[in-house]
């Protein structure tokens, strides 16, 4: 069975950093195009963060992370990190790792959680002024 896990989420002053990984288990990258990072903070809808093309590394980010948060991967961990730097308090959620069959992840204008069928639990990130 698939699992993805998250970790490395904590809480930090802003203008601090912080780097999630998530580990995919119980099969290969082969099989899932894409793997993505969503986020959530109460009472507000999920919103896609970054996402990554695992074959040729194409990216995605939105608008409200780019020049901050840096997605990649690590084919033979079976692991993708989301790199986040010079943090906000506005950053504050929980963030899910999803995986899903998309290869045209660097052509998107936005980032759809029903492209993503795999989802691992989340991990906390919290930013303080």
């Amino acid at each position: 069975q698939v699992q993805l896990v998250e970790s490395g989420g904590g809480s930090v002053q802003a203008g601090g950093s912080l780097r999630l990984s998530c580990v995919a288990s119980g099969y290969r990258f082969k099989g899932y195009n894409s793997m993505g990072w969503f986020r959530q903070a109460p009472g507000k809808e999920r919103e896609g963060v970054a996402a990554i093309w695992i074959g040729g590394g194409n990216t995605y980010y939105t608008d409200s992370v780019k020049g901050r948060f840096t997605i990649s991967r690590d084919k033979a961990k079976n692991t993708v990190y989301l790199q986040m730097n010079s943090l906000k308090p506005e950053d504050t959620a929980m963030y899910y790792c999803a995986a899903g069959p998309r290869w045209d992840i660097g052509t998107l204008s936005e980032l759809s959680a029903a492209d993503f069928g795999t989802w691992g639990q989340g991990t906390q990130v919290t930013v303080s002024s």
